[in-house]
């Protein structure tokens, strides 16, 4: 599973960054950072010893206009990042990260953004003989994702500048296996950059502008991987998600949408078995209906052929109680043409995840 992951991955984030350009520049820029774990969750407080820190380091491809959605964007930049963290907890171990991400530019371009999600491999992760109190990372191969915002200076010494700024760096599994508290790094970052090119084109500008319009269009998504419920050992189950929705277009950036939601998660039928007989006083009979049904509603943001999607939904058909009635759902979705898509999100009840989906879809 871990190797399909990665594949999966790799294919994903490879697709969705080739570009056919013709004016391009790349730069690269490394950054050291140290900050604090935050305490998310009070069962995280036993692992937080000392101040993380760590280096990134990234390589950024510079856009111009050759496509319309880059002048839409302020001209981004897209590339890979490494980071090497060390989380300063022998339980916790060190982390190795691999990262796909965008900068987006503000305020003349002084000011950076940048977005970034890819997979972790930790040292040390939770074993129940060898390492039971690292109950942050079940797993050897991890969900993450980084943020970060930078006061840039590029060329401040012929090709090499200066940024410095804030991170914040998550790690989960996202419950493919128990545990999963997970970590979330905020961080104070210094780094240098380094232009590989003498001189930059001009930006292409005024591109058209023609208005945007787009009748309402309907999807259908199927959804599905492996996870666990937080009770360590109980097993890795399947799941399946169908999902049917209208979306209108608001414009060339972005989508909102309705819909609703199937779900098939065999880890409850297991985690309902285990209640009505482990923990009688929870008044679980063993009889409830491990599916749910969900309404939701939703955005998409359009980003060439990528787009970022972001859903709020609640259970109208709920006969276990499970994190709650509300769920929210965000991820990543790539185009192959116009109508078909594949898709990469992670849904959580709240700041706690349930399940990294895969799917794939049609717009009609």
């Amino acid at each position: 599973m871990k190797r399909i992951f990665i594949g999966i991955f790799c294919f994903f984030f490879g697709l969705g960054f080739s570009q056919n350009e013709k004016t391009t520049t790349s730069s690269f820029d490394v950054n050291y950072f140290t900050g604090n774990i935050a305490l998310h969750n009070n069962d995280v407080l036993h692992l937080i010893q000392g101040h993380p820190e760590g280096v990134i380091v990234s390589w950024n491809k510079k856009t111009f206009g050759n496509q319309t959605w880059e002048e839409d964007y302020n001209y981004p930049d897209y590339g890979l990042s490494f980071i090497y963290q060390d989380l300063k907890n022998d339980v916790l171990g060190d982390n190795y990260s691999l990262y796909a991400h965008y900068n987006f530019y503000f305020l003349k371009r002084n000011l950076m953004f940048r977005i970034g999600q890819g997979l972790a491999y930790n040292t040390n992760p939770y074993d129940k003989e060898d390492n039971f109190k690292n109950i942050a990372f079940g797993s050897r191969i991890l969900s993450t994702t980084y943020l970060m915002l930078n006061y840039k200076k590029e060329r401040l010494f012929d090709k090499f500048g200066l940024q410095a700024g804030i991170s914040l760096i998550h790690y989960s599994n996202a419950n493919v296996k128990a545990p999963n508290t997970s970590t979330n790094t905020i961080a104070f970052n210094l780094g240098v950059t380094y232009n590989l090119e003498d001189e930059e084109p001009a930006y292409i500008t005024n591109q058209s502008k023609e208005k945007f319009t787009e009748p309402i269009k309907f999807n259908l998504v199927l959804r599905g991987g492996i996870n666990e419920s937080d009770v360590i050992g109980s097993g890795q189950f399947p799941f399946w998600v169908v999902s049917a929705y209208a979306d209108k277009r608001l414009g060339r950036k972005s989508a909102v949408q309705l819909g609703v939601d199937a779900f098939f998660s065999e880890f409850l039928k297991e985690l309902i078995y285990y209640q009505s007989v482990s923990v009688p006083e929870e008044g679980v009979s063993g009889d409830e209906d491990w599916k749910r049904i969900g309404l939701f509603a939703g955005h998409e943001l359009f980003i060439n052929k990528m787009s970022l999607v972001t859903q709020f939904g609640y259970y109208v058909y709920y006969p276990f109680d499970f994190e709650g009635r509300t769920y929210l759902r965000i991820g990543l979705k790539r185009y192959f043409g116009k109508n078909i898509f594949a898709g990469l999100t992670l849904k959580s009840h709240g700041a706690k995840a349930e399940a990294v989906e895969l799917g794939v879809g049609i717009r009609l």
